[in-house]
């Protein structure tokens, strides 16, 4: 990217020295990159990239554009710089302690959402290890006649998961607290999802820099088979399921078979996977009983 010490420079310019600087460091989608993190610095939309192409940059934009590009130069994800990101058609806000929310894990929105929706019944969801709240409050934003509870060991977490109810306008449908899975909760719920860590610990290191330096090490480690947290939540969860409840979790690639083991183990029943847009096993649901 041309220095803001050799203004004046267009727009086109800044984009095409951004696309190259990107592509030097191997990120694959450095033209689309370049583009987002650019009309994130200017406040432009996608129309005027191109509509304003022949304009000069400022210099003090153009420091503004040098300080993004430098950190995707860093493998920071565009989300993360931009501090938001698309989940089920809905914009979720970041921090430092939520996981970036990714398509994936719209496998367990759409699992949960059509199992349930036939449910009239008011309906109580419970999501642990919420992060951003993206699988509870896109859940809240497809069934209306639900409410939640969003649970993370992370203060942090709850703080943007909050802010994100009330972005959402759910704030009213939603609640969130710092915990440890289900300490001191009382409540049975309809449903319990959860995104929990999953990642065999031997092959964190071998992650993409933008998970691997920049997602919390805590929502990603499971252990050294990935399967802690399915260890701990499946038989706990039974003391919080209503009769016939549901319980869902989004799975890593190979881990369906181990995951639906616990479940029937633990006594649940109707156990299904789902598949994710790539065909990959990506959600495990089970229910609890039977429905009274």
């Amino acid at each position: 990217m041309p220095s803001s010490s050799t203004n004046p420079y267009s727009l086109a310019d800044c984009i095409n020295g951004a696309t190259a600087c990107l592509s030097q460091v191997g990120i694959e989608s450095a033209a689309i990159d370049a583009r987002l993190l650019i009309a994130h610095g200017l406040s432009l939309d996608r129309v005027a990239l191109i509509s304003q192409s022949q304009r000069i940059v400022t210099p003090d934009e153009a420091e503004r554009l040098e300080k993004l590009i430098a950190r995707r130069t860093q493998h920071e994800s565009v989300a993360r710089i931009i501090g938001s990101r698309e989940f089920w058609s809905l914009n979720f806000a970041l921090n430092e302690a939520t996981l970036e929310p990714r398509p994936d894990s719209e496998t367990v929105v759409q699992a949960v959402s059509g199992i349930v929706r036939k449910w009239q019944k008011p309906l109580r969801l419970l999501d642990l290890g919420t992060g951003s709240g993206c699988l509870l409050l896109s859940l809240l934003h497809e069934i209306p006649h639900a409410t939640g509870l969003g649970i993370d060991i992370a203060p942090r977490a709850i703080e943007q998961a909050q802010a994100n109810a009330r972005i959402l306008q759910l704030q009213d449908r939603a609640q969130f607290q710092t915990g440890n899975w289900f300490m001191g909760l009382t409540e049975k719920f309809h449903v319990i999802l959860s995104n929990p860590p999953y990642i065999t610990r031997g092959d964190i290191e071998g992650l993409m820099p933008e998970v691997r330096n920049y997602d919390p090490p805590a929502a990603l480690d499971g252990g050294a088979d990935g399967l802690d947290a399915y260890r701990h939540i499946i038989p706990a969860a039974k003391a919080y399921l209503k009769p016939g409840g549901l319980i869902a979790f989004e799975i890593g690639i190979g881990q369906a078979g181990d995951v639906a083991t616990l479940l029937s183990n633990a006594g649940y029943h109707d156990i299904g996977s789902h598949d994710d847009l790539s065909g990959h096993q990506r959600c495990i649901t089970a229910t609890a009983g039977y429905m009274p």
